[in-house]
């Protein structure tokens, strides 16, 4: 006899409303209002001087309104095309129309974040802003949108976990077995987003380390490495790839093994910049 999960899964409908063709989605609610909460943090992180090396932040409050723009075409693009060619590169390979169906879900974090990494590098050298300083700024800012994505998972009841007794198991209705599963989405929202806003609040406005170009960005990357690891331990591996390398590894394993050796390195090499030169009388 199947189990029962002691937590039923609250169906919520992805769409939230639809006005003739046009299907407004949770899942693409969450980026916009991700982006939005992100850009009003970073935004308050710049106007807080005590936290930025010789009290001067890297960035104007213009220079913010302008990159959120580039943040959103990274996200979006990077997100893409990093699932693509990180999951499914052969369906899409014999599918190129459907890539650009986004709202059937199919997005990758990592493939999102170097999107917005090369976003903040071009724009930093265009606009002669110190790059690791704003990589470090919009690396505070990211558990925000994570967050609001894990729980965009959840309400597409996809990314589900592996079958479990636990007492919070669910039963997701995208699930051909109908089995009890971690729900691990949730996992996610709470370690990617809650946990990993909380430790590198704490780094920002209690150790100051922003004063440390390289050091709360590496912090973020490393963290986020080492929360994706943990997670993907009880989430099932996408059907089209299962596990790797003899049987225990994920692709979001393999692809975040990297981030957790950069971000440590990050931190590793981060310096406290030269004491400000004294003005002349």
């Amino acid at each position: 006899m199947r189990p029962l999960a002691l937590i039923p899964y609250p169906e919520i409908d992805p769409v939230i409303f639809s006005v003739g063709p046009l299907a407004i989605r949770w899942y693409g609610l969450a980026y916009i209002v991700s982006l939005l909460l992100a850009w009003f943090y970073v935004k308050r992180l710049l106007r807080n001087n005590r936290l930025w090396a010789h009290g001067h932040a890297p960035m104007t409050a213009q220079q913010t309104d302008d990159f959120l723009l580039w943040a959103m075409v990274g996200v979006v693009l990077g997100g893409r095309l990093g699932y693509v060619l990180f999951y499914e590169p052969m369906r899409y390979l014999s599918e190129p129309a459907a890539i650009l169906q986004i709202w059937s879900g199919g997005m990758s974090f990592h493939g999102g974040a170097l999107g917005t990494i090369l976003a903040m590098i071009l724009y930093s050298r265009r606009h002669g802003i110190p790059t690791w300083s704003m990589l470090d700024v919009v690396a505070a800012a990211v558990p925000i949108g994570l967050f609001f994505g894990r729980i965009a998972n959840f309400i597409n009841a996809e990314l589900w976990g592996a079958p479990t007794d636990l007492p919070w198991a669910m039963i997701f209705p995208t699930d051909p077995e109908g089995l009890p599963r971690h729900p691990s989405q949730l996992y996610e929202a709470f370690l990617e987003g809650i946990v990993l806003f909380l430790i590198l609040r704490w780094l920002t406005h209690s150790r100051l380390m922003l004063k440390r170009p390289k050091f709360v960005g590496g912090a973020f990357v490393a963290g986020y490495g080492v929360c994706r690891i943990l997670v993907e331990f009880v989430r099932v591996p996408d059907a089209q790839l299962g596990y790797l390398f003899g049987g225990w590894l994920t692709m979001g394993m393999v692809l975040s093994i990297p981030m957790v050796l950069a971000g440590t390195w990050a931190m590793v090499t981060a310096r406290r910049p030269e004491s400000a030169p004294a003005s002349s009388a």
